[in-house]
């Protein structure tokens, strides 16, 4: 074949595979051909994504203040409960509501189950006042003022809240997620949840993963239901009848009032370990 036939089939040639480079370079098709699994680790860096608050020690703790514990009988409390530095006899919980131990700075804590552990008590709350402080330093809020600070009847999904004022809960609210997502509740004013109403968790979410700031005081209406960890810089009010599946850590005092406490639990590694030996 003579040179000036095969120069064009060259130049064609040429071009063709020149636009199969530009194609296989184009980000849009390379996005469409990405594997699933790599475009759910491109979620963790979405500005929706964020870290879990490190509480430290302070999480072992179902409840832990500075300033004690003040209690109507009967509550039900499942984990270990403390106060620091007030002394031990600021604790009015007895050891009979208590499903786990009462941690006192001394001996004046609730017998026979009081155990006196001022340096533990200590790093807890220095944890919990870390911790509090990593919550309301988050930056850039994926919902500012959200309701003008009524969230009543809203379906809450993963990300960073916050408002700039008081934040009331007057109807039941449900917090939709995976088990891995994280919520984080910035709140400069008092919280207060009305009598009656429930938060829900679906999806997978997780009570651990849920993290409410508050400046001010936190209520809880009577036989209210709440769900997530609670970091006050001030008080936490349970009235009658309300329940918690989360942790208190008030920076001043926590009140109950016939009221059921629950620590959360990791239920996501539970499920993962019966599929296990489901499968063997």
């Amino acid at each position: 074949m003579s040179p000036k036939i095969m120069l064009p089939i060259i130049q064609v040639l040429l071009v063709v595979l020149s636009a199969g480079c530009k194609k296989e370079m184009d980000p849009k098709l390379q996005a469409q051909n990405t594997p699933a699994s790599v475009n759910s680790q491109s979620l963790l860096s979405s500005p929706f994504h964020q870290t879990a608050v490190n509480l430290g020690i302070a999480g072992d703790f179902a409840i832990l203040s500075k300033s004690g514990i003040t209690d109507v009988y009967k509550s039900e409390i499942t984990g270990d409960i403390g106060s620091s530095p007030i002394t031990g006899a600021a604790i009015h919980v007895t050891c009979a509501e208590v499903s786990g131990a009462i941690y006192s700075v001394d001996a004046a804590g609730p017998l026979p189950c009081r155990l006196t552990n001022a340096s533990r008590l200590g790093t807890a709350v220095g944890d919990m006042q870390t911790a509090y402080t990593d919550a309301a330093g988050r930056l850039n809020p994926n919902f500012l003022n959200l309701g003008a600070g009524n969230i009543g009847g809203r379906t809450l999904t993963p990300g960073l809240y916050k408002w700039t004022s008081a934040l009331i809960i007057p109807a039941d609210i449900t917090i939709s997620g995976g088990p891995s997502d994280v919520w984080i509740f910035q709140v400069e004013g008092t919280l207060n949840m009305s009598s009656a109403v429930k938060i829900t968790l679906s999806g997978g979410a997780q009570a651990k993963n849920i993290f409410w700031q508050s400046a001010g005081a936190v209520t809880l209406g009577t036989t209210s239901h709440f769900e997530g960890n609670i970091l006050s810089k001030t008080g936490i009010n349970l009235l009658t009848g309300a329940s918690i599946n989360g942790i208190l850590l008030a920076q001043t005092a926590v009140t109950l009032e016939k009221n059921t406490v629950t620590r959360p639990v990791v239920t996501l590694q539970v499920t993962t370990i019966n599929t296990v030996l489901s499968n063997q």
